[in-house]
């Protein structure tokens, strides 16, 4: 007797409608999985027996002929484990289908004594559920929270192999998981504030332009300067994520299998920082199972690159197409996966290698050429991608001393938070949330300028060298800067304003 019934395969980021079919032969005893499974869908047999045998369940002695439908895509992982125990359970009338649960979809690790294990990728797969108009989902109890973001669906949280039989057998029926509306969390309070920074007013002032426009920022200051602490300030001026960034993010990170479990939803924007020595698959993603890398979980969120020159040349010149697009793609063999990489670059660099050419308190130990080859690590066309340029000079004695109360967090994120809700009214119906993210189609269409502006820019152009690229760059800068001020047209200061974060001639 063949039976079936239904799962699904993460790929990518995306799920899979997979078939589970069981047939019991009347051959010697034998287990055997077809279907293009990896190495821990094989090991599910042994995972399989024992959780049977340890739930007072009987496992077939004749042949067992597992099939994983289609055959075509790779099975990879261990949530196959309660699919193909109910399939084999079916094979053996352990119970009679009702039609509610005949048409839902399974997934879970067995343990060895029948308990039900977390899975990655359940946001996905209750997505995938909604989408094939699947009702029904059965899963680990713990990842049922986070199914139960998507609405409409009937999510069954499993404890146990056993519980699940006497709830098909219709013995004993599993509760519902009722649905909740997801709510942001009231403001929680950050170890780092703005008001525990001295002086830099002016960086404070980049970081929040970037933070209202979501453009990228790179800081160069010698060594002790600030930088590492304003980068880190600079969640705590960033406004909540929407629930549509929320369940992005979520679903980012359920698939690469670091979300916190206490967490359903996250609402806090990443704040991601790699070390230097990272390699190219962590940092941009990949691997032989592809999985998001950095760049995809700092999405709508900071990746934050301290000591920005000493990351591997391929590791930076792989950042050009997210920074350009906002997707990474992974090609393999079998097909090109795309990640979201909608993320806010925050570097941070030395302006040499001894780190104190610009400090007019220490002497810099580094030739020219030293200077020039530490330089010339960031290639033109990366800093071309990055918003803003800013200095981060050492503070002198007086600043650090100084006793008076900076402006908190909390005062400059409604600066930015006002700023973003015009963004979203502007760019309302389509994929666009910040200025930032705009082509430039947008930024003709949304960043009309006055012949005085433009002849302050085709001057700008020819000093300061400005590629297209650049030349865009300032405007969208510059509808920042007049969305934090709640103007509707862009004017000669905010233009000016924002040539100043443009790098000089021969930096």
């Amino acid at each position: 007797m063949a039976t079936k019934v239904f799962s699904a395969a993460i790929v990518g980021l995306e799920s899979e409608l997979v078939e589970v079919e069981a047939d019991v032969g009347n051959a010697p005893s034998a287990f055997i999985i077809v279907g293009l499974p990896d190495k821990a869908v094989e090991e599910s047999k042994e995972r399989i027996r024992s959780a049977m045998k340890n739930s007072g369940l009987e496992f077939p002695r004749p042949k067992v002929t597992v099939n994983l439908a289609p055959a075509d895509l790779k099975k990879e992982g261990p949530s196959y484990d309660l699919p193909i125990a109910v399939s084999v359970l079916a094979t053996q009338e352990a119970f009679v289908w009702n039609p509610e649960d005949q048409r839902a979809l399974f997934v879970g690790e067995l343990s060895l004594d029948g308990h039900l294990r977390p899975i990655p990728g359940a946001l996905s797969i209750s997505l995938l559920a909604k989408r094939k108009g699947f009702p029904r989902i059965f899963l680990p109890a713990e990842n049922a929270a986070e199914a139960n973001l998507v609405p409409g669906l009937e999510i069954m949280p499993v404890t146990t192999l056993s519980e699940l039989v006497l709830h098909l057998a219709g013995e004993r029926r599993i509760a519902l998981l009722d649905y909740t509306h997801p709510a942001p969390p009231e403001d929680s309070t950050s170890r780092y504030d703005m008001c525990y920074i001295q002086g830099q007013e002016h960086v404070k002032r980049a970081l929040e332009i970037a933070a209202a426009g979501g453009h990228n920022v790179l800081m160069s200051g010698p060594p002790g300067a600030g930088k590492t602490l304003l980068a880190r300030t600079l969640p705590s001026i960033l406004p909540t994520l929407t629930l549509e960034e929320a369940l992005e993010v979520t679903r980012l990170y359920s698939v690469s299998g670091v979300k916190p479990k206490d967490s359903p939803l996250l609402w806090e924007r990443p704040f991601r920082a790699p070390h230097h020595t990272a390699s190219g698959v962590a940092v941009v993603g990949g691997g032989t199972i592809p999985r998001p890398g950095e760049i995809s979980l700092a999405h709508r969120g900071i990746l934050f690159l301290d000591e920005f020159p000493e990351f591997g040349r391929a590791v930076l010149e792989n950042l050009r197409q997210p920074l350009e697009d906002g997707i990474v793609a992974v090609s393999r063999a079998a097909g090109t996966i795309q990640f979201p990489a909608k993320f806010m670059l925050i570097a941070a660099m030395n302006p040499c290698p001894c780190g104190y050419a610009t400090d007019p308190t220490h002497h810099c130990l580094c030739s020219v050429g030293q200077v020039m080859k530490y330089q010339k690590r960031l290639s033109g066309p990366l800093l071309d991608r990055i918003d803003i340029h800013t200095e981060v000079p050492r503070l002198k004695f007086e600043k650090l001393a100084d006793t008076a109360v900076a402006e908190s967090s909390s005062g400059i994120r409604k600066r930015v938070e006002q700023a973003r809700q015009r963004q979203y009214a502007r760019f309302k119906g389509s994929t666009i949330l910040t200025n930032a993210e705009m082509s430039s189609r947008e930024v003709r269409e949304y960043c009309p300028v006055s012949a005085e502006i433009q002849t302050i820019l085709k001057n700008a152009v020819t000093t300061m060298h400005l590629s297209a690229r650049g030349y865009y760059r300032v405007l969208k800068i510059a509808r920042t800067i007049a969305d934090l001020g709640g103007e509707q047209s862009i004017t000669t200061t905010h233009v000016t304003e924002a040539l100043q974060y443009r790098p000089k001639v021969g930096e």
